[in-house]
């Protein structure tokens, strides 16, 4: 995938979906009520194409839903409402994300002839039992299967993963990650479970049938996973929902939520190379850290949290953060 690429996001939320999800109300989620039409996605391509320009490499995202699930005439009047757009080089191809068992070989070459280049699937995780107790409704076989095929049909793909779904553990995270490594994915998108107000999830979590998943819970597992993907060289394109007004103003009533979230991670990854680092420091010493200048916030952490940690875990006299030429998420004693 290039880096320059530019999404115009249609959301189509619940349309296709087969199964409730314990975790899940897309129109909460994506900020979106209204699912799309041929006329408002016409709408959004006229209307993304004016804000973005028209000389990038511009794709057309259908998000929220179980596109493939959706009946295949309305798919396909979604997809011919972009067609203009892409005879005339204007769009140069179409996401959608959809259901690891809603994928074959015939939706993957109607796919194809209607322009589409990247298929997101929603993995969630790799664990039957934890797909089971979240009503899912597919395993982790059939991801693996529709993964393969659709990279075999030469489609970029895209995994979604979730934390702390019910049944899950930090351990299964993880070995849901090296699964999901194993299948080489274009990226990965990986969220953190959210109680969403009105949701089954929030019923079994009033009942206290299931834990929350906590901000700091989550954050040490994403930690534990991030440089996973990142060895591999698979890019995590999105880490922890993206804020919306609606959960932001309330309709998050528990679970790991957070506007910044992947800070957060990225900071506590950061917190323990430096707690590695700094091992063999004399207590009363002064200690400056290097790390890439785009690090230095995360370095520094929330309310300088990283630097009072490790001060005190430490017994340094003074330590500071500064930006050098540093590879992003390294650090090195200055």
């Amino acid at each position: 995938m290039t880096a320059r690429r530019a999404i115009i996001p249609v959301f189509v939320p619940h349309l296709g979906c087969t199964a409730n999800c314990v975790f899940c109300d897309q129109r909460k989620i994506s900020g979106s009520e209204r699912p799309a039409t041929a006329e408002s996605v016409t709408r959004a391509v006229s209307e993304g194409l004016a804000r973005i320009g028209e000389n990038t490499d511009t794709q057309l995202a259908f998000y929220g839903g179980s596109f493939t699930a959706i009946p295949v005439r309305e798919q396909e009047a979604l997809l011919g409402a972009a067609l203009p757009f892409l005879l005339s080089k204007r769009l140069r191809s179409i996401r959608l994300s959809t259901r690891p068992d809603a994928i074959d070989a015939e939706t993957l070459e109607r796919l194809r002839r209607c322009g589409v280049k990247t298929i997101e699937l929603g993995a969630q995780s790799m664990d039957d039992e934890v797909l089971r107790r979240s009503g899912r409704g597919h395993t982790a076989a059939q991801t693996e299967a529709a993964a393969r095929a659709v990279k075999a049909a030469g489609f970029e793909l895209i995994l979604q993963m979730m934390t702390g779904l019910p049944g899950d553990t930090k351990d299964k995270t993880i070995a849901t990650a090296k699964r999901l490594i194993a299948l080489a994915p274009d990226g990965v998108r990986i969220y953190p479970t959210v109680i969403v107000a009105g949701t089954p999830l929030e019923t079994l979590w009033r009942r206290g049938e299931y834990r929350e998943h906590t901000v700091d819970e989550a954050v040490d597992w994403c930690a534990a996973i991030l440089p996973l993907f990142e060895a591999a060289g698979i890019p995590v394109i999105r880490l922890g929902l993206n804020p919306t007004e609606e959960l932001s103003g309330g309709e998050a009533v528990a679970g790991a939520y957070h506007p910044a979230f992947g800070e957060l991670v990225r900071s506590r990854i950061l917190l323990e190379r430096a707690q590695t680092l700094l091992a063999d420091a004399a207590p009363g010493s002064e200690a400056v850290l290097l790390v890439h200048p785009s690090d230095v916030s995360a370095m520094t952490g929330q309310h300088r949290a990283n630097l009072v940690s490790l001060v005190g875990a430490f017994s340094l006299a003074a330590l500071k953060v500064r930006a050098g030429d540093v590879p992003r998420g390294e650090i090195r004693l200055g």
